[in-house]
């Protein structure tokens, strides 16, 4: 497979006829190798249109979603950005390539066992923390721009507590008997408030979801 044609038809087929207009980021996707953030065996699904099942309920999120997503954050040159959910790192990178100051944090080993070499082998500077995601990473707190790579159901106060003044925070809110929605939220004056964007469609993160019970 030649990858940097698939990564050329990515790019000039997925993402850039929705609405990712901004230039970095179409330049990262273009160069970074997305098939080494995937296990071997799933490496020719790298740049399909679709989320890429990593097993355990997690995904390498589809790549318009997540380009869309990262233009949302409207990341400049040195700010300070955690990834919650970095999965194998891809997203990570995508930021790290535009110039930011990444935090990326990640509870699965595995997962984060790839990402390390992933990011490693690009020569991009992350740091990889491992932890619950739903807690955030208040040791490198206050963050310019937050992403949850993955659906949730809410945000969790412990992750907006993390956000700088005027800092951005993107996901993917589940919203009950409809399409997913990607949600740019602010800190502003010390409140925070969500705003819809887009519709999405991606995988729900397993460390968001309520506990299953027993109803009577």
């Amino acid at each position: 497979m030649n990858y940097a044609d698939a990564r050329r038809y990515m790019v000039d087929g997925q993402v850039r006829p929705n609405k990712v207009s901004d230039p970095r980021i179409l330049a990262a996707m273009l160069e970074l190798p997305r098939e080494e953030f995937l296990p071997a065996p799933l490496r020719a699904r790298a740049y399909v249109d679709e989320d890429v099942p990593l097993g355990g309920g997690r995904v390498l999120m589809e790549p318009m979603v997540l380009a869309r997503m990262v233009q949302l954050l409207a990341l400049r040159t040195g700010d300070r950005v955690l990834v919650v959910g970095a999965g194998t790192g891809y997203g990570a990178a995508v930021a790290a390539r535009l110039g930011a100051t990444v935090t990326a944090l990640e509870e699965d080993e595995a997962l984060l066992a790839i990402a390390r070499a992933a990011v490693a082998k690009s020569g991009l500077a992350v740091r990889f923390v491992q932890g619950r995601l739903p807690e955030g990473h208040a040791g490198g707190a206050p963050y310019d721009g937050i992403l949850i790579e993955g659906e949730v159901p809410q945000v969790p106060e412990a992750i907006v507590g993390q956000l700088a003044e005027g800092g951005r925070l993107v996901t993917a809110l589940s919203t009950a008997g409809r399409m997913d929605r990607a949600v740019l939220g602010q800190r502003i004056g010390g409140s925070f408030s969500l705003a819809p964007v887009f519709d999405c469609a991606t995988a729900p993160l397993p460390a968001f979801q309520p506990a299953c019970g027993f109803v009577f």
